[in-house]
């Protein structure tokens, strides 16, 4: 690792995360401590800090939060400085198995090892960029998270939908131009996308996303930009089968994400029981009331309101997908003001595709531009609690991690923290932002201005000495 202190730390903590495991019967007070002193603490619900004051993380939870003085004699001490103390930050909406260059290509020329390879890479990145929980919005199975919470390898807490459900031509039909109906592809083979037709497909396909470790399900309902079959006006998936998703998700108390962009399709997935409502792009008041009355959630990439996105090489080199984004273009052009106006429980997206180091740039430009267009407060509220109530829907039986909150600083939540050198409500730079996405320049591993990441107790990065 680039990180001088990133091997030490890792170490270091995962002897005390783990130490109390060889003694079960060991009482509270056998289980390691860390003590942060001199922090402000940013709640991830709250605009106001909690100023000049102390957390104490006992094991992989927050124990006390507190503006006195902890009493912790055997608690390793950490001393702020002053620095703020936040939640880890919340992706709901990340590809970890999807490398690019483009559809075809991975259809065409990717193995498994070519997937799980990358999927590695993303996941250490998304950590070391303060990202200590991460909801895949497609493309990865159960394997990535069984191989980060065992400690084989680095990442953040993981919740796969399993491969993409969606109908033959839409958004989920990633095979090759010539493939006949029902065909066998790549993106089948590895359960990374599957094609339905009709209810039963619907229940097959999506059970075995369970099966394979699914702690959710990702139904595309809508058409897409960069695709090659969809018009993203398309309303893909009968109501019988967006159905159909909702009751399988609800046969394993979960629910269902949907791609959608046009509104119809929005309102469809909402009637449906669709809980997570993706892009959103053609969203309004009418769909905010909706939203409301059923306790919905929507995540978007704010990129695709970028003047850039009609350079982007996968839009401006396909005339296809050029004129899709252009018509799209003019048709969401209200989304940020209705969003304004009637707000609803909005988690960060950045919907990536493509190398390690180009979805390190995208991630630090979608911090930015929630920032541009919804100021500091908003955005923090987006990366940290908002992000915790969408991993919560996951209900008990496929929530990994189920035993207390993410997304928030409090007592009895999980220790999942970041110490930012500054106050990110007034310099919202401090978590990581970059202000330019095509051409930037590379990233660095992990931002200078975090200063420390830990995750379920564990510090993987540590520079304040």
């Amino acid at each position: 690792m680039k990180n001088s202190s990133f091997l030490a730390g890792v170490v270091a903590s995962f002897v005390l995360a783990f130490a109390p495991h060889a003694g079960m019967a060991q009482d509270d007070e056998a289980l390691p401590q860390t003590l942060f002193t001199n922090v402000n603490v940013f709640d991830g619900v709250n605009e106001a800090l909690i100023e000049n004051a102390s957390v104490l993380v006992e094991g992989n939870l927050i124990k006390t939060v507190s503006s006195d003085a902890i009493d912790a004699p055997d608690a390793t001490v950490i001393d702020g400085d002053g620095q703020t103390l936040t939640p880890g930050f919340i992706e709901n909406h990340a590809h970890l198995m999807l490398m690019g260059p483009s559809l075809s290509a991975m259809e065409a020329d990717t193995t498994w090892e070519d997937f799980g390879i990358h999927g590695t890479r993303m996941a250490e990145m998304y950590l070391m960029q303060g990202f200590t929980t991460v909801r895949d919005a497609g493309g990865a199975n159960g394997g990535l998270r069984r191989a980060i919470d065992s400690g084989q390898i680095v990442g953040p807490r993981f919740y796969p939908s399993g491969a993409f459900i969606g109908t033959r031509g839409g958004h989920a039909d990633f095979a090759t131009f010539t493939s006949p109906p029902g065909g066998s592809t790549n993106f089948g083979r590895l359960n990374l996308s599957q094609e339905v037709t009709g209810v039963d497909d619907v229940y097959l396909y999506g059970r075995n996303n369970f099966r394979m470790g699914a702690t959710q399900l990702k139904f595309m309902i809508s058409g897409g930009v960069v695709s090659a079959f969809d018009p993203w006006q398309l309303l893909a998936g009968a109501p019988e089968e967006i159905a159909a998703a909702v009751q399988v998700a609800a046969e394993y108390e979960s629910y269902v994400m949907a791609h959608a962009y046009r509104k119809e399709a929005i309102m469809n997935a909402l009637d449906a029981g669709v809980m997570s409502i993706e892009h959103g792009f053609s969203f309004d008041c009418d769909i905010a009331k909706v939203m409301k009355e059923k306790g919905a959630y929507i995540t978007t990439n704010l990129t695709a309101f970028d003047p850039g996105l009609l350079d982007v090489p996968a839009v401006k080199n396909q005339a296809s997908s050029l004129a899709k984004a252009k018509s799209a273009s003019a048709t969401f052009a209200n989304y940020i003001p209705n969003m304004k106006e009637c707000p609803v429980p909005r988690g960060f997206q950045t919907d990536c595709v493509g190398s390690v180091e180009a979805c390190n740039i995208q991630i630090a430009y979608e911090k930015h531009l929630n920032n541009d267009f919804f100021g500091p407060y908003q955005s923090m509220l987006t990366l940290t609690s908002i992000g915790g109530e969408i991993a919560a829907l996951s209900g008990s039986f496929m929530n990994p991690y189920p035993d207390a909150k993410l997304g928030v600083i409090e007592e009895g939540a999980y220790a999942d923290i970041l110490l930012l050198d500054g106050n990110p409500l007034e310099d919202f730079s401090v978590v990581g932002t970059g202000d330019q996405w095509f051409g930037a320049d590379p990233r660095p591993d992990s931002p200078e201005t975090i200063r420390i990441i830990m995750k379920d107790g564990v510090i993987y990065k540590n520079t304040l000495d």
